[in-house]
C-alpha cells in the first residue's frame, strides 16, 4: 500500500513541479542569453528585456523552493488533516504509511529541487570555455577519485545523499508535528498549529544548545583520549558525517513520534 501512496503523491504533486523545472531551465537559458549580449547593447529596450530575463530567472528560482515547501505542507494539511482525512484514514494503510508517502515524496522533490537549481545556474553561467573547463575538471576528479580514493569517495557520495535524505525528512517532521498537534484542539487549529511550531522550533534549538555546551572542548579530549585510538583524515570524515546523520536521525525521530501519536490518538477532524 505504501508504494500506491507514493506513486499517487508524485502523480498530484508532478503536475506542478514538472513544468516549474521546465520554465526555470527555460528562463535560466535566457538569463544566459541575456549576460552573453543582451544587456551589453546601446539599445534601451533590449538592456531592460535583458534584466527582465535576469529577474525572471531569479523568481524561478524563488518560486520552485516555495512551490515545493509549499506542496510538502500542503499535501499533508489537505489529505489528513481536513476532510480528505475522513477518506484517507479508512484505506487499508496505517499512519505511519500515510505519513512515509507524504515525507519519502517530499523529500525526493527537495532533493531533485536542489539539483534543478544548481543545474540551471550551470546553465546561467555557461560558456564554451565554461563547458569545456567544467568537462576537465570532472575528468580529472574522476580519475583522482578512481585512481585513489574509490572506495572512500563512494562511500562518502552515498554518506552524503543519506545525510541530504534525513536531513529532509527532519525538515518535514517539523511542519507535520506542529500540524498535528494544532489539530487535536478543536478550535483555532491553524493558529495552534502556527504557535507550537514556533513553540518546537525554540525548545529543539534549546535543547540542541545546552547539548552542544555540555559537548566542552576538555570532555571531548577526555572521550578521544580515552578510546586509545588514532583516526586517519579521511576515516575522521567518515566519522563526522557519521556523527551528522545520527543527529538528524534523532532530530527527525523526535518529530516523528509526536506525528504519528497525535495523528492515531489526538487527531480532531470535526
Amino acid at each position: 500500500m505504501l508504494r500506491k501512496l507514493i506513486k499517487h503523491e508524485f502523480r498530484a504533486t508532478a503536475r506542478i513541479m514538472g513544468p516549474l523545472y521546465l520554465v526555470l531551465l527555460v528562463t535560466a537559458l535566457g538569463a544566459n542569453l541575456s549576460t552573453r549580449g543582451i544587456l551589453e547593447t546601446p539599445y534601451p529596450v533590449l538592456n531592460i528585456l535583458g534584466a527582465l530575463l535576469v529577474m525572471a530567472f531569479v523568481v524561478a528560482i524563488m518560486a520552485v523552493c516555495a512551490m515545493s515547501i509549499y506542496l510538502m505542507v500542503q499535501r499533508f494539511y489537505k489529505n489528513l488533516l481536513r476532510d480528505e482525512g475522513y477518506l484517507m484514514f479508512t484505506l487499508p494503510a496505517s499512519v505511519h504509511q500515510q505519513v512515509w508517502s507524504k515525507l519519502i515524496v517530499s523529500s525526493v522533490w527537495f532533493i531533485v529541487t536542489g539539483v534543478a537549481v544548481m543545474i540551471s545556474f550551470m546553465m546561467m553561467a555557461m560558456d564554451v570555455g565554461f563547458v569545456k573547463g567544467l568537462v576537465h575538471a570532472l575528468q580529472v576528479l574522476f580519475q583522482q577519485v578512481t585512481a585513489y580514493y574509490a572506495i572512500n569517495g563512494t562511500v562518502f557520495l552515498l554518506e552524503l545523499l543519506v545525510l541530504a535524505f534525513v536531513g529532509c525528512i527532519g525538515f518535514c517532521l517539523q511542519f507535520y508535528a506542529a500540524l498535528a498537534i494544532g489539530h487535536s484542539f478543536s478550535n483555532h487549529k491553524f493558529a495552534w498549529s502556527v504557535a507550537f511550531f514556533f513553540i518546537l522550533q525554540f525548545a529543539s534549538q534549546l535543547v540542541g544548545s545546552l547539548l552542544l555546551l555540555s559537548l566542552d572542548a576538555p570532555f571531548i579530549n577526555r572521550l578521544l583520549g580515552s578510546l586509545d585510538f588514532r583516526v586517519s583524515g579521511m576515516a575522521a570524515v567518515h566519522m563526522g558525517m557519521g556523527i551528522l546523520i545520527a543527529a538528524c536521525l534523532v532530530y527527525a525521530a523526535v518529530f516523528y513520534v509526536m506525528t504519528t501519536y497525535f495523528l492515531k490518538n489526538r487527531l480532531n477532524l470535526e
